[in-house]
Protein backbone atom coordinates (compact mmCIF):
# COMPACT_ATOMS: atom_id res chain seq x y z
CA UNK A 1 0.00 0.00 0.00
CA UNK A 2 1.71 3.26 -1.08
CA UNK A 3 2.08 6.07 1.44
CA UNK A 4 -0.38 8.92 1.08
CA UNK A 5 0.99 11.82 -0.93
CA UNK A 6 1.71 14.90 1.21
CA UNK A 7 1.55 18.36 -0.35
CA UNK A 8 2.85 21.27 1.74
CA UNK A 9 1.71 24.85 1.27
CA UNK A 10 4.19 27.30 2.79
CA UNK A 11 3.07 30.85 3.47
CA UNK A 12 4.66 34.11 4.33
CA UNK A 13 2.16 35.91 6.57
CA UNK A 14 2.34 39.70 6.42
CA UNK A 15 0.85 41.03 3.17
CA UNK A 16 0.47 37.45 1.96
CA UNK A 17 -2.41 36.28 4.16
CA UNK A 18 -3.10 39.52 6.03
CA UNK A 19 -3.27 42.98 4.54
CA UNK A 20 -0.30 44.65 6.29
CA UNK A 21 2.44 44.01 8.84
CA UNK A 22 0.85 42.22 11.78
CA UNK A 23 2.20 44.70 14.35
CA UNK A 24 0.31 47.52 12.61
CA UNK A 25 -3.16 46.33 13.63
CA UNK A 26 -2.98 46.59 17.41
CA UNK A 27 0.53 46.58 18.89
CA UNK A 28 1.88 49.76 17.29
CA UNK A 29 -1.34 51.73 17.92
CA UNK A 30 -1.07 50.68 21.59
CA UNK A 31 2.21 52.63 21.69
CA UNK A 32 0.48 55.73 20.39
CA UNK A 33 2.57 55.59 17.21
CA UNK A 34 1.69 55.45 13.55
CA UNK A 35 3.04 52.33 11.79
CA UNK A 36 5.36 54.40 9.60
CA UNK A 37 6.90 56.07 12.66
CA UNK A 38 7.50 52.77 14.43
CA UNK A 39 9.13 51.12 11.42
CA UNK A 40 11.32 54.17 10.86
CA UNK A 41 12.53 53.93 14.46
CA UNK A 42 13.26 50.23 14.05
CA UNK A 43 14.97 50.55 10.68
CA UNK A 44 17.03 53.59 11.68
CA UNK A 45 18.16 51.78 14.82
CA UNK A 46 19.10 48.68 12.84
CA UNK A 47 21.15 50.66 10.33
CA UNK A 48 22.88 52.68 13.06
CA UNK A 49 23.85 49.58 15.05
CA UNK A 50 24.45 47.39 11.94
CA UNK A 51 21.90 44.97 13.33
CA UNK A 52 19.77 42.37 11.60
CA UNK A 53 16.47 44.05 10.72
CA UNK A 54 14.35 41.43 12.51
CA UNK A 55 16.36 41.72 15.73
CA UNK A 56 16.15 45.50 15.39
CA UNK A 57 12.35 45.55 15.23
CA UNK A 58 12.07 43.07 18.12
CA UNK A 59 14.35 45.24 20.25
CA UNK A 60 12.38 48.35 19.26
CA UNK A 61 9.16 46.68 20.39
CA UNK A 62 10.68 46.03 23.81
CA UNK A 63 12.23 49.48 24.10
CA UNK A 64 9.16 51.46 23.04
CA UNK A 65 6.86 49.43 25.30
CA UNK A 66 9.21 49.95 28.25
CA UNK A 67 9.37 53.70 27.60
CA UNK A 68 5.59 53.87 27.97
CA UNK A 69 5.37 51.46 30.92
CA UNK A 70 3.27 49.24 28.68
CA UNK A 71 3.33 45.61 29.90
CA UNK A 72 4.53 43.34 27.09
CA UNK A 73 3.46 39.73 27.59
CA UNK A 74 2.81 36.70 25.43
CA UNK A 75 -0.87 36.92 26.30
CA UNK A 76 -0.98 40.57 25.26
CA UNK A 77 0.71 39.82 21.94
CA UNK A 78 -1.69 36.91 21.38
CA UNK A 79 -4.52 39.37 21.94
CA UNK A 80 -3.07 41.61 19.20
CA UNK A 81 -3.61 38.74 16.78
CA UNK A 82 -7.36 39.07 17.13
CA UNK A 83 -7.24 42.38 15.26
CA UNK A 84 -5.60 41.00 12.12
CA UNK A 85 -7.52 41.60 8.91
CA UNK A 86 -7.14 38.89 6.26
CA UNK A 87 -7.51 39.02 2.52
CA UNK A 88 -10.86 37.88 1.07
CA UNK A 89 -11.38 34.13 1.38
CA UNK A 90 -8.44 33.41 3.68
CA UNK A 91 -10.44 32.22 6.68
CA UNK A 92 -12.10 29.36 4.78
CA UNK A 93 -9.27 28.79 2.27
CA UNK A 94 -7.69 26.02 4.30
CA UNK A 95 -10.89 24.00 4.62
CA UNK A 96 -11.50 24.22 0.87
CA UNK A 97 -7.95 23.27 -0.11
CA UNK A 98 -7.84 20.42 2.41
CA UNK A 99 -11.10 19.04 1.07
CA UNK A 100 -9.83 19.21 -2.50
CA UNK A 101 -6.73 17.28 -1.46
CA UNK A 102 -8.85 14.64 0.25
CA UNK A 103 -10.81 14.09 -2.97
CA UNK A 104 -7.51 13.36 -4.73
CA UNK A 105 -6.17 11.15 -1.95
CA UNK A 106 -3.67 13.85 -1.00
CA UNK A 107 -2.85 15.05 2.51
CA UNK A 108 -2.47 18.84 2.41
CA UNK A 109 -0.44 20.53 5.15
CA UNK A 110 -0.07 24.26 5.76
CA UNK A 111 2.96 26.00 7.28
CA UNK A 112 3.85 29.61 8.09
CA UNK A 113 7.40 30.87 7.52
CA UNK A 114 7.35 34.50 8.64
CA UNK A 115 9.62 37.27 9.88
CA UNK A 116 6.66 38.46 11.96
CA UNK A 117 5.90 37.36 15.51
CA UNK A 118 4.72 33.87 16.37
CA UNK A 119 2.89 35.20 19.43
CA UNK A 120 0.70 37.48 17.31
CA UNK A 121 0.04 34.77 14.70
CA UNK A 122 -0.98 32.35 17.45
CA UNK A 123 -3.69 34.78 18.52
CA UNK A 124 -5.13 35.10 15.02
CA UNK A 125 -8.28 33.48 13.70
CA UNK A 126 -6.35 31.06 11.45
CA UNK A 127 -3.60 29.91 13.84
CA UNK A 128 -5.10 26.43 14.19
CA UNK A 129 -4.88 25.78 10.45
CA UNK A 130 -1.10 25.34 10.43
CA UNK A 131 0.89 22.20 11.15
CA UNK A 132 3.74 24.45 12.29
CA UNK A 133 4.32 28.18 12.62
CA UNK A 134 7.90 29.29 12.02
CA UNK A 135 8.19 32.93 12.99
CA UNK A 136 10.23 35.24 15.17
CA UNK A 137 9.52 34.82 18.87
CA UNK A 138 10.55 36.18 22.26
CA UNK A 139 11.89 34.17 25.21
CA UNK A 140 10.02 34.96 28.44
CA UNK A 141 11.45 34.80 31.96
CA UNK A 142 9.69 33.40 35.04
CA UNK A 143 7.63 36.56 35.40
CA UNK A 144 6.42 36.33 31.81
CA UNK A 145 8.57 39.23 30.64
CA UNK A 146 10.21 38.95 27.19
CA UNK A 147 13.96 39.12 27.72
CA UNK A 148 15.61 37.67 24.63
CA UNK A 149 14.77 36.50 21.10
CA UNK A 150 13.92 32.81 21.12
CA UNK A 151 13.96 32.81 17.33
CA UNK A 152 14.62 35.50 14.72
CA UNK A 153 13.52 34.60 11.20
CA UNK A 154 15.13 36.92 8.69
CA UNK A 155 14.63 36.63 4.94
CA UNK A 156 17.49 34.23 4.18
CA UNK A 157 16.92 32.20 7.36
CA UNK A 158 13.49 31.27 6.02
CA UNK A 159 15.09 28.63 3.80
CA UNK A 160 16.14 26.61 6.87
CA UNK A 161 12.50 25.90 7.59
CA UNK A 162 11.84 24.71 4.07
CA UNK A 163 14.51 22.06 4.68
CA UNK A 164 12.90 21.15 8.00
CA UNK A 165 9.55 20.60 6.32
CA UNK A 166 11.25 18.62 3.55
CA UNK A 167 12.88 16.24 6.04
CA UNK A 168 10.09 16.24 8.63
CA UNK A 169 12.43 17.66 11.30
CA UNK A 170 10.09 20.32 12.64
CA UNK A 171 11.72 20.96 16.05
CA UNK A 172 13.88 24.09 15.66
CA UNK A 173 16.21 22.90 18.43
CA UNK A 174 17.04 19.70 16.51
CA UNK A 175 19.89 20.72 14.23
CA UNK A 176 21.65 17.36 14.32
CA UNK A 177 18.87 15.41 12.63
CA UNK A 178 18.31 18.27 10.19
CA UNK A 179 21.93 18.06 9.06
CA UNK A 180 22.06 14.25 8.89
CA UNK A 181 22.30 12.76 5.42
CA UNK A 182 18.95 11.46 4.22
CA UNK A 183 18.12 9.76 0.90
CA UNK A 184 15.77 11.81 -1.23
CA UNK A 185 13.17 9.05 -1.37
CA UNK A 186 12.90 8.99 2.43
CA UNK A 187 12.25 12.70 2.89
CA UNK A 188 8.79 13.36 4.26
CA UNK A 189 7.72 16.10 1.82
CA UNK A 190 9.66 16.27 -1.46
CA UNK A 191 10.44 19.77 -2.68
CA UNK A 192 8.44 18.89 -5.78
CA UNK A 193 5.35 18.62 -3.52
CA UNK A 194 5.71 22.14 -2.09
CA UNK A 195 3.99 25.40 -2.99
CA UNK A 196 5.34 28.65 -1.55
CA UNK A 197 3.12 31.74 -1.38
CA UNK A 198 4.68 35.13 -0.67
CA UNK A 199 4.35 38.77 -1.62
CA UNK A 200 7.74 40.18 -2.55
CA UNK A 201 11.51 40.40 -2.34
CA UNK A 202 11.68 39.06 1.21
CA UNK A 203 10.34 35.75 -0.14
CA UNK A 204 12.79 35.41 -3.02
CA UNK A 205 15.19 32.98 -1.26
CA UNK A 206 12.35 30.52 -0.64
CA UNK A 207 10.88 31.10 -4.08
CA UNK A 208 14.23 30.37 -5.69
CA UNK A 209 14.43 27.11 -3.72
CA UNK A 210 11.04 26.09 -5.04
CA UNK A 211 12.01 26.76 -8.64
CA UNK A 212 15.42 25.10 -8.26
CA UNK A 213 14.11 21.89 -6.67
CA UNK A 214 10.85 21.31 -8.52
CA UNK A 215 8.31 23.06 -6.30
CA UNK A 216 6.09 25.99 -7.24
CA UNK A 217 6.34 29.65 -6.21
CA UNK A 218 3.38 32.03 -6.26
CA UNK A 219 3.44 35.75 -5.48
CA UNK A 220 0.25 37.52 -4.41
CA UNK A 221 -0.18 41.26 -4.63
CA UNK A 222 -2.20 44.31 -3.70
CA UNK A 223 -2.31 47.37 -5.94
CA UNK A 224 0.57 48.94 -4.02
CA UNK A 225 3.05 46.14 -4.78
CA UNK A 226 1.74 44.88 -8.13
CA UNK A 227 4.61 46.34 -10.16
CA UNK A 228 7.22 44.72 -7.88
CA UNK A 229 5.55 41.34 -8.17
CA UNK A 230 5.33 41.68 -11.95
CA UNK A 231 9.08 42.30 -11.94
CA UNK A 232 9.62 39.03 -10.05
CA UNK A 233 7.70 37.21 -12.79
CA UNK A 234 9.69 38.89 -15.56
CA UNK A 235 12.94 37.95 -13.81
CA UNK A 236 11.89 34.30 -13.52
CA UNK A 237 11.91 34.37 -9.72
CA UNK A 238 8.33 33.19 -9.37
CA UNK A 239 6.06 30.87 -11.35
CA UNK A 240 2.74 32.71 -11.03
CA UNK A 241 1.37 36.01 -9.74
CA UNK A 242 -2.22 36.72 -8.64
CA UNK A 243 -4.21 39.29 -6.70
CA UNK A 244 -4.38 38.42 -3.01
CA UNK A 245 -7.87 36.97 -3.39
CA UNK A 246 -8.34 33.57 -1.76
CA UNK A 247 -12.06 33.25 -2.42
CA UNK A 248 -13.61 30.19 -3.99
CA UNK A 249 -13.25 30.26 -7.76
CA UNK A 250 -10.64 33.03 -7.79
CA UNK A 251 -7.61 32.66 -10.06
CA UNK A 252 -5.34 31.85 -7.13
CA UNK A 253 -7.50 28.95 -5.96
CA UNK A 254 -7.84 27.55 -9.48
CA UNK A 255 -4.08 27.50 -10.00
CA UNK A 256 -3.28 26.05 -6.58
CA UNK A 257 -5.78 23.26 -7.16
CA UNK A 258 -4.28 22.56 -10.59
CA UNK A 259 -0.81 22.34 -9.03
CA UNK A 260 -2.03 19.96 -6.33
CA UNK A 261 -3.72 17.84 -9.03
CA UNK A 262 -0.47 17.72 -11.00
CA UNK A 263 1.49 16.74 -7.87
CA UNK A 264 -0.97 13.95 -7.10
CA UNK A 265 -0.71 12.53 -10.63
CA UNK A 266 3.09 12.79 -10.62
CA UNK A 267 3.25 10.85 -7.36
CA UNK A 268 0.92 8.16 -8.69
CA UNK A 269 3.05 7.73 -11.82
CA UNK A 270 6.21 7.56 -9.72
CA UNK A 271 4.73 4.86 -7.48
CA UNK A 272 3.55 2.89 -10.52
CA UNK A 273 7.06 3.00 -11.97
CA UNK A 274 8.59 1.81 -8.69
CA UNK A 275 6.02 -0.97 -8.45
CA UNK A 276 6.80 -2.24 -11.93
CA UNK A 277 10.55 -2.16 -11.31
CA UNK A 278 10.11 -4.22 -8.15
CA UNK A 279 7.91 -6.71 -9.97
CA UNK A 280 10.57 -7.53 -12.60
CA UNK A 281 13.54 -7.86 -10.26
Amino acid sequence: MPNQTIVALLYDFDKTLCTQDMQNYAFIPSLGLAPGDFWKLANDFGRKEKMDSVLAYMYTMLREAEKRNLPLTRQGLNHCGRSISFFPGVTDWFRRINRFGELLGVQVEHYVISSGLREIIEGSAIAGEFKEIYASEFFYDESGTPTWPRLAVNFTAKTQFVYRINKGVLDVSDDRTLNDSMPDDSKRVPFSNMIYLGDGLSDVPCMKMMRAYGGQAIAVYQAVNKSGVEQLLRQGRVDFIYPADYREGAELEITVKNIIRKMAVSQQLYEENVSQLRAIR
